[in-house]
């Protein structure tokens, strides 16, 4: 039986081969993507815990700058950046709180999150806080922000409190569970 009226060819009439040539294709496609998500699965990751050695970051010069070496034995590491709005107004109450944080021994680090340096540095507007880049977002990212703002309170390079999101430092609750930490 001939299929002539139609223009189409009979079914035996097909070579072979074709439908061999396109199964080996497919059948690679899929063995690559079943390889690359079992890669995915099961490749090695970073624990997610933040330690001392979390990671490079870069000040105003694009120096690195590795945060072990800007730890204190508690450091309130905060990521902020001058285009978040939630930041704009949670900044200052920090920079007032800093001080008394000082007094105490804390080191308050600030870590602009993918920000211009002369847009962060011009926002601070001041010298007596440290202040250190993330450009892509590496360091934040271990630390398991996705968000700015946030903050966390490092005792011997790790962390013991978070606060995700604009956090009222005035608060006295707030004060009070950094202080907590801070006695022991």
């Amino acid at each position: 039986m001939t299929t002539e009226r139609s223009g189409i060819p009979p079914l035996d009439a097909q070579p072979r081969h074709a439908a061999v040539g396109l199964a080996l294709p497919a059948r690679l496609v899929f063995a690559l993507a079943v390889a690359a998500t079992l890669a995915t699965l099961f490749w090695p990751r970073d624990s997610g815990k933040a330690t001392e050695s979390g990671g490079f970051l870069v000040d105003a010069a694009g120096r690195p700058a590795p945060l072990a070496q800007e730890l204190a034995e508690t450091t309130l590491v905060h990521f902020w950046a001058s285009w978040c709005a939630p930041c704009v107004t949670e900044l200052p109450l920090l920079l007032d709180y800093s001080t008394q944080l000082r007094e105490q021994g804390v080191k308050v680090l600030l870590v602009a999150v993918a920000d211009e340096v002369e847009a962060a540095t011009r926002f601070l507007g001041r010298a007596d806080v440290a202040l250190l880049f993330d450009p892509a977002w590496d360091v934040a990212h271990r630390f398991g922000t996705e968000k700015v703002p946030e903050t966390y309170l490092l005792v011997r390079g790790q962390p013991v409190e978070r606060f995700v999101g604009a956090t009222d430092w005035s608060d006295p609750r707030v004060r009070a569970t950094v202080a907590r930490h801070l006695r022991g």
